[in-house]
C-alpha cells in the first residue's frame, strides 16, 4: 500500500483551514478535517484518483484530490504520495 505524506505548507493549510471555520463553527471544522482525512486515505489504494494538473510540470504525477469544497493537490512518487498544499476552492490558489 502507497504511504501519505504531508508537506509543512499543507500541515499549515489544513491548520488556516480549521482555524478559520472553528471560529464559528467548530462541528463543521471537526467534520471537513474528518472528510479531508477520508479523502486523502482513498489515496492510499487509488493514488490517481484526482485530476492531472495541466499546468504542472509534470501533470500525471502532480494531481488535485477535491474533497467537497476542498482541493488538495498531491505529487505521485513511487510508493508514496506527497500531499503539497490544501485550499478552500473560493480560496486563490496563486495566494497560498
Amino acid at each position: 500500500m502507497i504511504e501519505v505524506k504531508y508537506s509543512p505548507e499543507s500541515l499549515e493549510d489544513l491548520q488556516r483551514v480549521v482555524e478559520f471555520i472553528e471560529v464559528k463553527n467548530p462541528y463543521a471544522a471537526r467534520r471537513i478535517v474528518i472528510d479531508l482525512q477520508e479523502g486523502v486515505s482513498r489515496l492510499k489504494q487509488f493514488p490517481e484518483i484526482g485530476l492531472p494538473v495541466f499546468k504542472a510540470p509534470d501533470p500525471e504525477r502532480i494531481r488535485d484530490l477535491y474533497v467537497g469544497d476542498y482541493t488538495v493537490r498531491y505529487l505521485i512518487t513511487e510508493g508514496t504520495v506527497y500531499i503539497l498544499r490544501v485550499w478552500h476552492n473560493k480560496e486563490n490558489e496563486k495566494n497560498l
